[in-house]
């Protein structure tokens, strides 16, 4: 067995018997869901070479229009939480037509400016609730059977839309699409001397990782019964670059761990500190940065590459 398939493995065996060991199922879904939105954004920054401080445009997107249908309109979960992933992928098409044009800190901050203006669009839209979000969304019955309302098998559900979106991004990652995803990352203009297309590839990648985005944030609007600002704001943006590059940037679990990380942190210590958590989650960015370059799985991946010493 190799290491991908042990991770495989212990992944989908931790997620669920969890909660039947007592770890709190709400908890636990709200890590799912930052954790596929973390693992979407890795599949830009980590294997595309492209930063987005927007991200949290999809996310929260994707969260006020499944919201908005299953609470007005009267859709299913699975068809709001779909209907919300694709809004986010017209969204992310809108948004990668523009942004592409350009490279680097360039890209980042028209990524930015678009999502602020997605923010503000929000504020006012009178659906929204403004300041006080879209509430009381109702959970309703996955196809008509497995009854939401249920948190057990909510997180079931919840589960198995991550291990969904997760198994998407391994398979994108693995195949020829994603070698030359690798390859513009790795030098661009070499991949145009070859003779891709680059901005296509890099579109679809910026799509791709919108619509996953959305798909995170439209099950977390079930979840939680409620779409808000907050998951549109900048802050979020910043929250899932954290989460990857706390991780590992450009590994296939590394944005998994950072997404436990930051969400457990986050967890703990808002009782405790109250507004100061930011700050020691700041604190917390810097010295993992400084120590552990990698990320944790990145470090965690070198240290068992690192050979062993050689016998006289």
């Amino acid at each position: 067995m190799n290491k991908t398939t042990l991770g495989f493995a212990l992944l989908v065996i931790g997620g669920v018997l969890a909660p039947l060991l007592g770890v709190y199922p709400t908890f636990l879904m709200k890590c799912w869901c930052f954790a596929l939105f973390a693992c979407a954004f890795n599949l830009l920054l980590g294997y595309t070479g492209l930063l987005s401080f927007g991200h949290a445009a999809f996310f929260g997107a994707a969260g006020y229009i499944a919201g908005h249908a299953i609470k007005v309109w009267g859709w299913a979960p699975e068809i709001g939480i779909l209907g919300g992933a694709a809004f986010a992928g017209v969204l992310g098409w809108a948004f990668g037509s523009v942004a592409i044009r350009r490279a680097g800190i360039y890209f980042a901050m028209i990524t930015l400016a678009l999502a602020q203006m997605m923010y503000f669009v929000w504020l006012q839209m009178p659906f929204t609730g403004g300041e006080d979000g879209l509430q009381g969304v109702p959970r309703g019955t996955l196809l008509g059977i497995i009854d939401l309302s249920d948190s057990m098998n909510l997180y079931y559900v919840v589960f198995a839309i991550f291990l969904s979106g997760f198994f998407l991004i391994y398979r994108t990652i693995h195949s020829p699409f994603g070698q030359v995803l690798k390859s513009i990352r790795e030098n661009e203009p070499r991949a145009i001397s070859l003779g891709y297309d680059v901005a296509r590839y890099k579109l679809v990648a910026f799509v791709l990782s919108a619509v996953l985005s959305g798909l995170a944030g439209a099950t977390k609007t079930v979840v939680f019964q409620l779409a808000s600002l907050t998951d549109a704001h900048w802050h979020a943006s910043g929250e899932v670059v954290l989460m990857t590059l706390l991780g590992g940037l450009g590994t296939v679990f590394g944005p998994v761990v950072g997404a436990f990380v930051v969400v457990g942190l986050q967890n703990q210590l808002a009782d405790k500190v109250g507004s100061w958590v930011q700050v020691i989650m700041g604190v917390i960015f810097v010295i993992c940065v400084l120590v552990f370059r990698r990320g944790i799985v990145g470090e965690a991946m070198a240290l068992f590459k690192r050979p062993g010493p050689t016998k006289a």
